[in-house]
């Protein structure tokens, strides 16, 4: 006999914990993917309030993230997610869950996708502007091979702004391959976004009159729909078109080549469950604009998106306060002195511009922007441009100063050359994360740029070793040099030396003995000035009597030091925190070879080879930074 009152069926609700691939989003109804999202926001919560990384980028496109999985067929379809930091939720749902706690750690998960860590990563990732230009490289191989998978790019986060997408749209457009491009629109990069571009989407968006006729259109019949004839296809695909041309501020990516399609609600499963799989059989390439709102889901990121783009970890998973324990302050971080040193000279000055690349909180020029908005320019991800724009400026008598990230500012070398050097313009630029730069891994180390620098005719280079040296250098790149001239510095915290008010120059090309020795010189380039003086601490107890020179240029090069230093030294060892190709290193070896002076030099710099991710401490060690290790491949290197 059956039970009269049975108990209804409850189905057990997949966990995030349980998920090995994509494939097991399959069969999932709308409502299970919602609650799945919601798991997945929660994971990168807890994930980034322990253990700090990314953050507000990967909140806003959990469920977009979803959707993707569920709607298409990874590692088969190739999702490219530009820039990759807000690849978390990706990570999680490709059979990373497992290993998420040691995203970001030495020896662990990389904070960007990455090809040798999951066949779900068909392009590794690190820098903006590239999903694009890739996705219609692996579509067109696709093409030549005549493989059927689907190839998606999502780009956001400012992404947009980047010349790279237009170049690629364009070709994209000519092409004709079957892409997916994702605009994942939250109108910001780590700031707000800047630019033409921005203005035109935001129009697009807040059209309702548009948006209203477009939703009537999706509601009343499907685009898509086979059971239509040719000719109602047509003639419905003419009407979305009349719209746009009549309401929106120009068709811009129907002009390349891609149809355009949104916008669309980026937090709504159903809408975007919905439109990629419309999207999925459409045969050419096409653009879905996706409306999301970064941080989404955490109250503080929402309220304060560019200061929870990123998180070092240690906050309260509700509240956003910090958990850390309150240590004695911290010295000021070099960007920080940077960016009150140039916003206290320009006040004096009215020729003197900065320059960024989406980048005023990172590089601390959202202290100039809003003292002197007037004189700040925020080109968006665009270095080519701002490089070539700064030149623009100095042309004009006004002394640009271009405030870039040494890895990004690479990006930039052909504007560096011929724009600026071969014209020999005043052009100053500052040089941000010189050196390694700990969890970010080796897309953001600044390992190249003494290396890529050096060659370039008329170039100043120099490197404070501490923030008093950061100012003064400052002051000297703007009034002692005529040309091109650069200032590296490293990320992070300073020494904590008492600052002076007032500005000095530093003589050009003119290093400082900062310790005397009679049997090695220690030859350091800027933060390495305070390692080379431990070291030589360490050396000292093994009985090896080592001088210290804080080198401050690499061009042009103290030869004179290394001339008066050669007599009372038998050995030299350059400490720079830079490639092992190039750089001080090299330049020493050349000018004592063509000086005939016979003295052995030991390199110690960052290895021929791209550094890990991880604690700074740990790939110190690794790369033979830490001083026990200088200390052994010193004393092996000055007493064989």
């Amino acid at each position: 006999m059956s039970d009269p009152n049975p108990v209804p069926s409850v189905t057990t609700p997949l966990r995030i914990a349980d998920i090995r691939s994509p494939e097991d989003l399959k069969n999932l109804d709308i409502p299970e993917l919602i609650a799945l999202a919601d798991q997945c926001r929660k994971e990168i919560i807890d994930l980034v309030s322990m253990n700090g990384g990314h953050f507000a980028s990967s909140l806003g496109v959990v469920e977009l993230t979803v959707a993707l999985h569920h709607v298409y067929n990874s590692p088969k379809d190739k999702i490219i997610w530009d820039v990759g930091h807000q690849a978390y939720i990706h990570k999680l749902l490709t059979g990373r869950f497992d290993r998420m706690h040691t995203n970001r750690q030495y020896g662990g998960l990389a904070g960007f996708p990455k090809i040798s860590e999951s066949p779900h990563d068909p392009f590794g990732t690190g820098h903006a502007s590239t999903s694009i230009s890739a996705a219609a490289g692996i579509a067109a191989g696709r093409d030549l091979i005549g493989g059927k998978e689907k190839v998606i790019a999502v780009i956001g986060d400012g992404s947009m702004t980047g010349g790279m997408a237009f170049e690629a749209m364009n070709h994209l457009g000519d092409l004709k391959s079957d892409v997916l491009v994702i605009l994942n629109d939250n109108q910001m990069a780590i700031s707000p976004s800047t630019g033409g571009l921005k203005n035109h989407l935001i129009n697009i968006s807040l059209n309702k009159t548009y948006n209203r006729l477009r939703k009537l259109i999706w509601q009343s019949v499907s685009l898509f729909n086979n059971d239509l004839g040719n000719s109602a296809q047509k003639a419905l695909h003419k009407i979305e078109d009349g719209i746009k041309a009549a309401l929106t501020p120009g068709a811009f990516f129907e002009a390349l080549g891609l149809r355009y399609f949104g916008p669309i609600d980026g937090h709504n499963m159903e809408q975007l469950v919905k439109a990629l799989r419309e999207m999925h059989d459409l045969p050419h390439p096409k653009l879905l604009h996706v409306m999301t709102t970064k941080g989404k889901g955490f109250k503080p990121a929402e309220e304060n998106q560019s200061k929870w783009h990123a998180h070092s970890g240690g906050f309260d998973t509700v509240t956003g306060k910090s958990l850390k324990a309150s240590d004695k302050p911290q010295p000021p971080k070099f960007q920080e002195v940077f960016g009150e040193a140039l916003v206290e000279l320009a006040q004096k000055d009215i020729r003197i511009a900065a320059i960024t690349a989406a980048m005023p909180s990172g590089t601390s020029l959202d202290l100039f922007q809003e003292a002197l908005p007037q004189r700040f320019y925020d080109v968006g991800i665009a270095e080519g441009h701002a490089v070539t724009f700064a030149a623009g400026l100095a042309t004009q008598g006004l002394k640009p100063v271009c405030a870039i990230y040494s890895t990004f500012l690479q990006r930039a070398y052909d504007q560096i050359i011929i724009d600026v050097a071969q014209q020999h313009l005043h052009v100053v630029f500052a040089i941000d994360r010189a050196g390694l730069v700990g969890e970010d891994g080796p897309t953001h180390h600044g390992a190249f740029d003494l290396s890529y620098l050096q060659p370039v005719p008329g170039m100043v280079i120099m490197a404070p070793a501490d923030e008093q040296e950061l100012r003064d250098m400052l002051f000297t790149a703007l009034y002692q040099v005529n040309g091109p001239v650069a200032i590296r510095y490293p990320r992070g915290s300073g020494t904590g030396i008492a600052l002076r008010r007032e500005f000095l120059p530093v003589e050009i090309g003119k290093a400082a003995v900062v310790r005397e020795g009679s049997g090695i010189a220690l030859l350091c380039m800027g933060n390495m000035v305070q390692k080379g003086l431990e070291t030589a601490d360490s050396l000292r107890q093994r009985g090896i009597d080592a001088a210290v020179v804080n080198m401050r240029f690499l061009k042009p090069l103290d030869t004179g030091i290394l001339e008066k230093l050669a007599p009372k030294v038998s050995h030299f060892a350059v400490i720079e925190e830079n490639s092992c190709i190039g750089g001080l290193g090299s330049a020493v070896i050349d000018h004592l070879n063509a000086a005939g002076l016979q003295h052995p030099v030991l390199k110690l710099a960052l290895p021929d080879a791209f550094v890990t991710h991880g604690h700074m401490d740990d790939l110190y060690r690794e790369t033979g930074f830490d001083i026990p290790a200088m200390t052994l491949k010193i004393s092996a290197f000055y007493m064989p």
